[in-house]
């Protein structure tokens, strides 16, 4: 009996693989020059597993008994891993399209957080709404991303600010993991901000009394799963002590550390970060010397977010100097009320003309080295032998335009593969083939 398998990608003009060694991460040099391989072919099998990438000749003979249960041409296109979202805050409810309008005429972030807008307004809002509410903007939210190429994306709560908020959004991404075709690391980011009539000491005192130990308990009876641990490190919200007592009790009922640091003032939260092992640390437009140098020693990933520099006009987190210092640097859209973007190629192009990456830096960010940062990098991130078959297929002949052609993804992608199934086809391609 012929072996059956999900897919066959053939005749590529360019398959990306990102890494072609098993490699964890890229660091400058490796990021520098991706693997590459012009005229291939790919086949994922049914368990959703990338079985064979090369030649198209290679693979057309390796499988010649073999039946699919799709077949693409991708005769003059490119095919890249699926790209992943390091660093977003996809579940709340009202937007603030307003506070645009106040930014734009001068008003600091800080400004509006103090005068009640800002992440208060999101929590007033996110606590008012009904799960069912959260649920169906939040996968909304995640057909865009993916539409966009996001086959991996990390989601945070931290709009709830109370327990029963912030479980409540968590049971959402928790519906989300089991129920759509996108890969999701969820975050608690219970202390994304101290609460109203709350002191910081107070607020961390019952995360760490309140929220941890529920959290525990939750993962210990199968209900909720959570994969990382997030505080917002920053003057007049949490500071450095109450920063480290928050992340190692999360570290110490078994989640990964990946934080906000160094973003508006200068924490410290490099250090902090490299000291207790953190996975990774985003923002760091302010991050010191010394943090660089403690973040590449401790393979601590640094999670840029170019939109947010952007949106409100701060400084640009120093990219070029991490990567020569050998810091893993990945990208995240930071997608949330206040940066309002769902397209990784959108941020891969903000990296390259503010931030002075590469386009290969750039892609190696959004991909093995974002996934890194969400300790995924042994199954997504790159197309090698045993990954999980996530991919992205764009109608061009050179992958870099999809990073080149800013704000044009929706005619330039193809298709979105997750596991092997076409989740997302651009309609001038034909129907959807149901499985």
């Amino acid at each position: 009996m012929a072996c059956r398998h999900r897919l066959l990608l053939e005749n590529a003009q360019q398959l990306v693989l990102v890494c072609g060694r098993g490699e964890e991460y890229l660091r400058r040099d490796g990021a520098a020059s991706l693997a590459l391989l012009p005229g291939a072919s790919l086949v994922v099998g049914l368990d959703g597993c990338i079985k064979a990438v090369g030649q198209a000749d290679v693979i057309r003979n390796q499988f010649s008994g073999a039946t699919f249960e799709r077949i693409i041409d991708c005769s003059g296109k490119c095919v890249l891993p699926g790209l992943v979202d390091a660093h977003t805050h996809p579940v709340w409810a009202g937007d603030r399209v307003h506070e645009f309008a106040m930014k734009l005429a001068g008003a600091s972030y800080m400004e509006i957080h103090q005068a009640g807008g800002g992440i208060h307004f999101t929590v007033e809002h996110t606590r008012k709404a009904s799960e069912e509410e959260l649920f169906n903007t939040f996968k909304h939210r995640l057909e865009r991303m993916r539409r966009a190429g996001s086959t991996l994306v990390e989601c945070k709560s931290g709009y709830g600010l109370n327990l029963e908020t912030e479980l409540k959004m968590l049971r959402v991404i928790e519906r989300a993991k089991k129920s759509m075709d996108i890969g999701i690391s969820s975050t608690y980011c219970g202390a994304h901000s101290v609460p109203k009539g709350k002191t910081a000491t107070e607020a961390t005192d019952d995360i760490i009394n309140n929220h941890l130990p529920k959290l525990k308990e939750l993962k210990l009876s199968g209900e909720i799963h959570v994969n990382n641990i997030d505080v917002f490190c920053e003057k007049g919200v949490f500071d450095l002590d109450s920063t480290r007592r928050i992340l190692q009790a999360g570290k110490d009922i078994g989640l990964q550390i990946n934080f906000h640091g160094d973003e508006l003032h200068p924490m410290k939260s490099a250090e902090l970060g490299a000291e207790l092992g953190a996975r990774a640390i985003s923002h760091l437009e302010e991050v010191s010397d010394e943090g660089i140098t403690a973040m590449a020693r401790a393979k601590c990933a640094a999670v840029l977010l170019p939109t947010t520099a952007y949106m409100l006009r701060l400084k640009q987190p120093p990219a070029r100097k991490m990567l020569e210092e050998g810091v893993i640097v990945a990208l995240g859209s930071d997608f949330n009320p206040n940066a309002y973007c769902f397209s990784m190629p959108m941020v891969m192009h903000l990296a390259c003309v503010n931030m002075k990456m590469s386009m290969n830096e750039a892609l190696a960010a959004a991909t093995i080295n974002a996934a890194y940062a969400l300790g995924k990098s042994d199954t997504h991130g790159s197309i090698e032998t045993g990954k999980q078959g996530d991919l992205v297929i764009i109608n061009s002949s050179r992958w870099e335009h999809l990073i080149y052609q800013f704000g044009g993804h929706e005619a330039l992608i193809d298709y979105v593969i997750v596991k092997g199934k076409v989740v997302y086809q651009n309609e001038r391609c034909g129907t959807m083939s149901s499985y």
